[in-house]
């Protein structure tokens, strides 16, 4: 079953564009929860919000859509995975106010940062069964065997991550569910996804994953609402291709 959404919702230049010009920016995630069934949270990777913030987004969406959360960087860019305890207590005491609306949590890693797979298992080993966990690693030399166990040992789904044309991490599947991050199209359009790219996208995820399973799908790509754009193409196009994905009409026909 795809998710199918877009990184974060408060881009000022979505008004207009997405948003209606007169929409307060205080109903934007209403607005957006109307046509969309899971989006992800950018800001709790920049600063990590009150627990409120996240009972406030969970008031505004519908009880079946999904938020993924970013894990905040103070563990993986400030810390870099050293002495996770606290800062994984911290973020899920917070997040829980999401309350069954939570969905996966990425934890994005540096792309400075070397393989650490004892430090990544440490820090997986804090999260209860109950989480789903996505990692994206950024540098090459995390594409090992032994990643790739810690990552299945602990049921973590490498995140697949589309950066300038070029697919930059292994499309190992290593958990029950699926996580992939649209960064940087390449069609005329800057940034934007053309049909084309999204078909093989839909292809390898089709390939990889069965019915069963719950992948969740983020377009980074926010510049000219080009997210917005490419999320409902991907939606159609799973919708022609016959794959299955959650969806509400207005997604689907607008």
């Amino acid at each position: 079953m795809l998710h199918i959404g877009t990184s974060g919702w408060q881009y000022k230049d979505w008004r207009g564009a997405f948003y209606p010009q007169k929409l307060p920016q205080r109903e934007w995630l209403n607005y957006y929860a109307e046509r969309f069934t899971t989006a992800e949270v950018n800001n709790t990777f920049y600063r990590l919000p009150e627990k409120t913030a996240f009972e406030n987004w969970a008031a505004s969406v519908p009880a079946d859509f999904r938020m993924a959360a970013k894990m905040s960087r103070y563990l993986t860019h400030v810390k870099r995975l050293k002495e996770p305890a606290e800062p994984v207590e911290r973020f899920l005491d917070r997040a829980s106010g999401l309350g069954d609306k939570l969905g996966p949590v990425l934890l994005q890693l540096p792309p400075n940062l070397r393989a650490q797979p004892d430090a990544l298992a440490e820090t997986l080993e804090l999260f209860p069964p109950s989480i789903q966990i996505a990692v994206e690693p950024r540098h090459e030399s995390w594409w090992t065997d032994q990643v790739r166990d810690v990552l299945e040992r602990h049921n973590a789904a490498l995140c697949w991550a589309d950066r300038k044309s070029r697919i930059l991490t292994p499309l190992w599947r290593t958990a029950d569910f699926g996580y992939l991050r649209m960064h940087d199209g390449t069609a005329r359009r800057p940034m934007s996804y053309g049909i084309r790219a999204i078909d093989s996208w839909l292809r390898r995820l089709r390939d990889m994953f069965d019915d069963e399973c719950d992948v969740y799908v983020y377009f980074n790509n926010d510049p000219g609402c080009a997210a917005i754009d490419n999320a409902r193409s991907m939606i159609r196009r799973a919708q022609a291709l016959g794959l299955p994905v959650r969806t509400f009409d207005a997604a689907a026909s607008e």
